[in-house]
C-alpha cells in the first residue's frame, strides 16, 4: 500500500503511545482514521487534538477481548465509513514484570489474553470483512523484539509476542491472493503509557504473582520516557506497509542481535552450543553486575515476585532482553 488517501484505518491501542503515534502519522497521510482504545480518559484526551487539527478521526471505546464489543466496532466502522478498514493497525497491548516461576494463571491470561488474544480478534472480526470488500488493504500489528528474545522476566509477554509473530506470518501467506499485504512491527522500548497497562487490568484477573506497586510502575514510566518516540516508530512503520515489508525492526544493528538469537536457537540443540551458551550467558551476567544497568540498579522493587511467594529467590531477578 502507498496511497493511503481516502482510505480507513483502524488502530487499536490508538489514543496513547504507540497507537496515538500511528493515528497522527496515517491521518496526516489521509487516512480516515478510527482509534479504539479502553481507556475514555486517553480517547478525550486524543480527539480534542484530532479535532483542533479539523482532522477525520473517530473514537470507540473497546475492549479488545470482548468479541462481541469488537464485532459491535466493526458493525460502527461500517456505519460510519460505509465499509470495513483498508488498514488495520493492531497496536495495544499491555505487560507486567516478575521471575517466571512466580507467574499466576492470571499473569498469563492478563498478558496473552490482550497481546495475542487481541490481535487474533482483530484478525477474525476484520479478515473476512476486508476480503468481502474485495478493495484489498494492509494490515499490521506491533509486537516487539521480546517476540524474538525470550526474557523470564516478562514470560507472559515474551510468549505472546513470539505467538503474534508467527500469527502475522500465517496471514501474510494467506492473504497475499486477497491483496492484503502484512506487516509485524518490531520495536524496543518505545514513549508510551504500557506502563500504566495495570490499571485497566480486569478486577477477575488481578491475582498477580509479581511485585507491582506505584514504585515499580513509576519506575517502568521512566524507563519507557526514554523509549523511541512515537511519530518516529509510526514512520518506520509507514515505510514498511510502503515497501510491503512482512517485518519491520527500525533499529540499527538489530540484524546482528537477530541473528545472535538465531545462533542461540542453534547452539541450544547441541550439548556443545548449550555449552557455549550457557558461558555466555554466565559472562553477560558477570557484565550486568558491573554496570549501571537500571532494571539491577533500582530499588523500587520492579521485577521481583510478591513478597508471600515463598518459592522464588531472592536472586530471581529481572533480566530483560528487549
Amino acid at each position: 500500500m502507498k496511497d493511503f488517501k481516502g482510505k480507513v484505518a483502524f488502530i487499536t491501542g490508538g489514543a496513547s503511545g504507540a497507537g496515538l503515534g500511528q493515528a497522527k502519522v496515517f491521518s496526516e497521510a489521509g487516512c480516515k482514521v478510527v482509534i479504539a482504545d479502553i481507556r475514555q480518559d486517553h480517547l478525550d484526551e486524543a480527539m480534542e487534538y484530532f479535532k483542533a487539527k479539523k482532522a477525520d478521526v473517530h473514537a470507540i471505546k473497546l475492549d479488545l477481548t470482548d468479541r462481541k464489543a469488537y464485532a459491535a466496532a466493526a458493525d460502527e466502522v461500517e456505519r460510519i465509513y460505509g465499509g470495513p478498514p483498508q488498514l488495520l493497525i493492531n497496536t495495544a497491548g499491555v505487560n507486567t514484570f516478575g521471575p517466571a516461576e512466580a507467574s499466576t494463571f492470571e499473569d498469563f491470561d492478563w498478558v496473552i489474553g490482550v497481546c495475542l488474544g487481541g490481535v487474533i480478534n482483530g484478525m477474525v472480526t476484520f479478515v473476512p470483512r476486508m476480503i468481502k470488500a474485495g478493495k484489498g488493504g494492509h494490515i499490521a500489528t506491533t509486537s516487539s523484539m521480546g517476540g524474538f528474545m525470550a526474557s523470564s522476566g516478562c514470560t507472559p509477554y515474551s510468549a505472546a509476542k513470539a505467538a503474534v509473530n508467527n500469527l502475522m506470518e500465517c496471514y501474510h501467506d494467506a492473504l497475499k491472493p486477497y491483496g492484503i499485504g502484512v506487516t509485524v512491527l518490531c520495536p524496543a522500548n518505545i514513549r508510551s503509557n504500557i506502563a500504566e497497562a495495570v490499571y485497566t487490568r480486569p478486577e477477575h484477573l488481578k491475582n498477580t504473582g509479581y511485585n507491582v506497586n506505584d514504585k515499580t510502575i513509576d519506575f517502568l514510566r521512566s524507563i519507557h520516557a526514554q523509549g523511541m518516540d512515537p511519530i518516529e516508530l509510526a514512520n518506520h512503520l509507514k515505510k514498511g506497509i510502503e515497501n510491503d515489508q512482512l517485518y519491520v525492526i527500525p533499529y540499527p544493528g538489530s540484524q546482528q542481535m537477530i541473528e545472535n538469537q538465531f545462533k542461540k536457537i542453534l547452539d541450544y540443540s547441541t550439548p556443545e552450543g548449550t555449552k557455549r551458551q550457557d558461558e555466555l550467558a554466565r559472562q553477560r551476567a558477570e557484565e550486568r553486575e558491573k554496570s549501571s544497568d537500571p532494571y539491577r540498579t533500582t530499588d523500587s522493587g520492579f521485577g521481583k515476585a510478591r513478597e508471600d511467594i515463598t518459592w522464588v529467590t531472592e536472586s530471581s531477578r529481572i533480566n530483560p532482553k528487549k
